[in-house]
């Protein structure tokens, strides 16, 4: 069976992230211990709240070297994606730096924020984390900071701008949208994770 772990970051929507995989048969367990992060399949990076909280979360659990190294699949849900980045503008932190790109402000066009509820994501076409998914399918967002578009980028919304919805690079993704709250595209999302990745 494969070794699914949640990444204890200490924020708020680990438990619902949990659930998401118990209602597709799979165990999930959420923990802070190195050794079991260490021997997981696959790597689940949740995170709510500010990047600086988290980040400090992360510091203080002694996860960040673990995290940098890890060779196995990990997925990033939300801030724990936007982690994934080098450096968030939100409370000006250095983030893990998994990948190249910078979490920002969504650029002020007028619309109101935090961006919340159901928005169309446009995939790169084939990909596995999205197999199964229609393109522009719809998914739940609540953010007020993105990583625009760059070269990592394997998804991307709109939302007065385009930002990217989905980030990978070598054995880390990430998605800037909530797959747990998402029906039945999130679900499948994160069968792909575990099944395709």
């Amino acid at each position: 069976m494969t070794q699914i772990t949640i990444i204890d970051t200490g924020c708020a929507n680990l438990s619902s992230v949990k659930f998401a995989f118990d209602r597709l048969g799979f165990q999930a367990e959420i923990t802070r211990d190195l050794n079991k992060i260490q021997s997981a399949d696959k790597l689940l990076l949740p995170g709510v709240g500010t990047a600086a909280a988290a980040m400090k979360n992360l510091q203080d659990r002694q996860l960040i070297d673990t995290i940098r190294h890890a060779t196995q699949p990990m997925l990033g849900i939300c801030l724990g994606m936007q982690l994934m980045t080098e450096f968030s503008s939100e409370g000006n932190v250095n983030a893990l730096s998994l990948m190249s790109g910078n979490t920002e402000l969504i650029p002020n066009t007028g619309l109101p924020l935090p961006h919340m509820g159901w928005n169309k994501v446009r995939y790169q076409a084939d990909h596995p984390l999205f197999a199964g998914i229609e393109q522009d399918s719809h998914f739940y967002f609540v953010h007020s900071y993105a990583v625009l578009p760059n070269e990592n980028t394997i998804a991307t919304s709109s939302y007065g701008v385009d930002f990217s919805a989905s980030i990978a690079n070598k054995n880390f993704y990430g998605v800037q949208f909530h797959p747990e709250r998402s029906g039945k595209n999130g679900s499948q999302l994160l069968r792909n994770f575990v099944e395709n990745i």
